[in-house]
């Protein structure tokens, strides 16, 4: 074999060797970078050969008495107001309460100067006893004339003239009494006394003050304070059931004033006689018996209004879940949560009331939600807590 020929062979054999070596290189390399992809197909096929569990929180859903009540923001109004005036043109002789006291019926408020009414009613009591004594002498004029015209002594027309003369006095005291009675009607606007019960504000005029009946500013103004109303609108849709409650004397208003805690309980005193057409509102007057007067005439409160009770399941709030479909539920059942579709009729106090696609008893996710779709199996977050 020449030379030549056993050298071209030998460095056939080294390129064999260097492309072998390359391609087994090339395959380590390969299987040392596609190792995690296989381990993590491995894994996720082992995970989904075992089924996911979601922890949650559930409660049972209650069906229980629900009352149906209407939130309103409503005004303290006193049942009776009065604002005290003069009837007499004079001056305050006696102020005799404090400002802002709490004062009694027929409690005396005001003084006033009586001393020109107590003239007139002396001269009144004076024109009243001359008349009298006329009537009495006319009388007896009349008794005389009488007496005479039977035996034959006197004329007809002399009776006639006594009789009518007897009758005009007798008209006059009347109407003499009747100047005097009006004259001590008068007299006792001079003594101004409480009407009703209730707290009395501060006395606008003072000792020495001239009044009139003209003034247009009032002496001072009472507001009864115990019972009160509480005066708020309610929706038009209510009304019907708010009458009918009426009815059965079954309403019930609370009122609260925000931020102290503190509220009066009483019910429906009254029904507006028309609907606002501008807001689809009705006002109502609920009464309180506000025997501590805890409740301020002009004061804003919280009302809550309750129609009626009734039967009905609640689930807490934060369970309703909404989509373009509407408001459902995941129900929990044999371990697994599924989708139950509700109608919401309301809230109350944190819960909602459902009116359709719940009977009661049911376990319902209240919180994990968002994990959750048709069938997906579940387990009670105190029960993991527990294990």
């Amino acid at each position: 074999m020449p030379p030549g020929a056993a050298r071209t062979r030998g460095g056939m054999r080294i390129r064999r060797w260097i492309i072998i070596a390359i391609v087994l290189g090339a395959a380590a390399v390969a299987f040392v970078a596609l190792r995690p992809y296989f381990s993590e197909k491995q894994i996720a096929t082992k995970g989904a050969q075992r089924p996911r569990v979601v922890a949650v929180d559930m409660v049972k859903a209650v069906r229980k008495p629900v009352p149906v009540d209407v939130d309103a923001i409503g005004t303290v109004t006193p049942i009776s107001s009065v604002a005290l005036k003069s009837r007499l043109e004079t001056t305050i002789l006696a102020v005799h309460f404090e400002d802002g006291a709490r004062v009694k019926e027929g409690d005396l408020l005001f003084t006033l100067d009586a001393r020109q009414i107590d003239a007139q009613i002396e001269q009144a009591e004076g024109n009243l006893a001359r008349d009298r004594a006329q009537l009495a002498g006319a009388e007896r004029d009349l008794r005389r004339y009488g007496e005479l015209i039977a035996k034959g002594a006197t004329t007809q027309v002399n009776l006639d003239n006594a009789k009518t003369q007897a009758d005009i006095l007798a008209g006059t005291i009347k109407g003499a009494q009747s100047a005097l009675d009006n004259l001590k009607v008068q007299k006792s606007f001079t003594m101004i006394r409480a009407p009703f019960s209730g707290r009395i504000s501060a006395a606008n005029v003072k000792i020495g003050n001239f009044v009139r009946p003209a003034d247009t500013a009032s002496l001072a103004t009472i507001n009864q304070m115990a019972p009160v109303y509480v005066t708020f609108a309610v929706p038009q849709r209510v009304l019907v059931d708010l009458r009918d409650a009426m009815k059965a004397e079954s309403t019930k208003v609370v009122a609260t004033i925000p931020g102290s805690g503190r509220s009066e309980v009483g019910k429906m005193a009254m029904v507006e006689n028309s609907v606002d057409a501008t807001t689809g509102m009705v006002t109502v007057r609920g009464i309180m018996d506000n025997g501590n007067e805890t409740l301020w005439p002009g004061t804003l409160v919280n009302t809550k209004l309750t129609i009626r009770t009734e039967d009905a399941v609640a689930v807490p709030t934060v369970a309703v879940q909404r989509s373009q479909t509407g408001n459902f539920v995941f129900v929990v059942k044999d371990g697994a949560a599924h989708v139950q579709p509700v109608t919401v009729s309301r809230t109350f106090e944190g819960e909602t009331v459902i009116a359709a696609g719940l009977a009661g008893g049911e376990d319902i996710v209240t919180d994990g939600q968002l994990l959750l779709s048709e069938g997906t199996k579940v387990e009670s977050r105190s029960r993991k807590a527990g294990a």
